[in-house]
């Protein structure tokens, strides 16, 4: 039963002692206080009005998408087996084709999602998982006329954006794409989709975090807010108090498969650029950069002295590749890309993969602990180009370090010059140059920074090397630096490249 305040007890006595009349004052008095206090801090909050003109004014623009594809039939019991020529034969044959003895038909599947027209000619805006692999689209109005998605002029998988197309006897409403990079958190949102079927629903709500990160691809940069978003929001729009898409829902964190305030949208920043390059080209043509980097840790950071988070490490260089070209080397440490911060390494592969290919851009880096500017021509990306074969092996070399190798033990690990021998039994590339680690103490700092067996040292301390000598000289430069790590430049056998931070004390 809800509780609601009580009417004065009639038969409680008076107050008649002047003190107390004095007290009950200034009790009154502080009440009152309080009371204005409370006032105050409520008018710092100022609720939105009325929404119902912009959702009316949206609407229009808001689609449902239902898709059906075909799979296949669950498989039938295997039939029974007869002996060839038997009496039954016939019977068998004749009664289990007439009796379910073919294969079933394929099932078709329906789903739903949603989407937004960007263009009054038919160009319609959604995710990539809310019509893969579709065999018919259909585009559902908020007037409820129905057109056909007559092509799907693209689609890309690493951020989940599609782009279809119908033809319209009419021009559509269409909605423009916003600034996602000038929200802030704690901006109004609203959402405006199809959730569970229902039809158009509109939800309201704030951005709650940026560049949210869900390892759902390499370029996330979710829009988190807590406006309702649930299955079949995706492929919606969310839109500023402006009425601009800044955001296609994509996504949600749930339990138990309904919205719990988690929910994650496409940048519109985003979704503007891969929209102009599916209309222009058809596909996705990203900017390449060819280098392999990693995040600045904090103890990789205490060994090149920088703040923790600071840029993004480049651990290799991809030979031909844009950066070489351009000076880039390993160890740099990229600090802004074509003016743009790289806060952290995850932020460069997007901010490259935007930039327009043959683009020639400023490149700002640390560099042994100064900082260099470099102008790089950005590249072509070919997706899925980390898959070529590994490089050959060639003719075993001579050792350059006599018959056999010059071995020492330091940071729990046993290191070797490479020679014939070792290259064979490690599998390493005739190209590789440093010391191979031959054993390592499973209890050591270097093993629990994943170092392994067969790993080569390449430089020690941002210097090259070529016998453990050279990586006993690196330990001793940071000692006498009083840093409490080593830098270690390691490459594997597949000829992958990393920094590690090794302790030394």
């Amino acid at each position: 039963m809800p509780h609601s305040a009580r009417a004065p007890n009639r038969s409680a006595k008076l107050v008649q002692t002047r003190s107390h009349l004095l007290a009950v004052a200034g009790l009154a008095l502080l009440a009152c206080v309080g009371v204005a206090t409370r006032v105050d801090a409520q008018r710092a909050f100022v609720p939105p009005p009325s929404l119902a003109p912009l959702a009316d004014r949206l609407s229009d623009a808001v689609v449902n998408i239902s898709t059906t594809q075909s799979q296949k039939g669950p498989q039938g019991v295997p039939l029974p087996k007869v002996p060839k020529g038997s009496p039954f034969e016939e019977f068998f044959d004749d009664f289990f084709q007439k009796r379910g003895g073919k294969a079933p038909p394929d099932r078709k599947v329906s789903s739903l999602g949603s989407g937004f027209v960007i263009d009054p000619s038919g160009l319609i805006a959604t995710n990539n998982h809310v019509i893969e692999g579709a065999d018919e689209i259909i585009i559902n109005f908020h007037d409820g006329s129905k057109l056909k998605v007559e092509k799907v002029i693209g689609r890309d998988t690493k951020t989940d954006v599609a782009l279809l197309q119908v033809n319209p006897k009419k021009p559509l409403k269409a909605v423009p794409l916003g600034s996602s990079s000038k929200m802030q958190v704690g901006d109004w949102v609203m959402a405006i989709g199809n959730p569970f079927g229902l039809g158009g629903s509109v939800s309201l709500g704030i951005i709650s975090a940026k560049q949210r990160d869900i390892n759902s691809g390499p370029y996330d940069d979710y829009l988190q807010t807590d406006a309702a978003i649930n299955k079949g929001n995706s492929g919606g729009p969310l839109f500023n108090m402006d009425g601009e898409v800044i955001g296609i829902n994509t996504a949600i964190i749930s339990p138990t498969g309904g919205s719990i305030g988690i929910g994650f949208s496409v940048p519109s920043d985003t979704v503007a650029s891969v929209v102009d390059q599916l209309k222009q080209y058809g596909e996705i043509r990203r900017g390449w950069l060819g280098v392999k980097i990693q995040t600045v840790t904090e103890d990789i950071a205490e060994t090149l002295g920088i703040p923790e988070n600071t840029g993004a490490l480049v651990a290799g260089v991809t030979p031909d590749g844009p950066a070489a070209k351009s000076g880039i080397e390993g160890g740099d440490v990229i600090l802004k890309f074509d003016g743009k911060d790289i806060s952290t390494m995850r932020g460069l592969p997007r901010v490259v993969a935007q930039t327009p290919i043959g683009k020639s851009v400023d490149v700002e880096l640390l560099r042994a602990g100064q900082k260099k500017t470099l102008k790089v021509a950005v590249g072509r990306l070919v997706e899925d180009d980390d898959k070529a074969e590994p490089a050959a092996l060639g003719k075993p070399e001579k050792s350059e370090k006599g018959t056999g190798p010059a071995v020492a033990a330091m940071l729990g690990l046993k290191l070797a010059t490479i020679t014939p021998e070792l290259r064979a039994k490690f599998g390493l590339d005739a190209k590789m140059k440093g010391v191979v680690v031959v054993e390592i103490d499973p209890q050591s700092p270097a093993a629990q920074k994943s170092i392994k067996v067969g790993d080569v040292i390449v430089e020690a301390a941002q210097e090259q090397v070529e016998s453990p000598d050279d990586v006993t000289r690196g330990i001793d430069k940071v000692k006498k630096a009083g840093r409490k790590a080593v830098l270690l430049r390691v490459e594997d056998g597949k000829g992958d490249l990393r920094f590690v931070a090794v302790p030394v004390t």
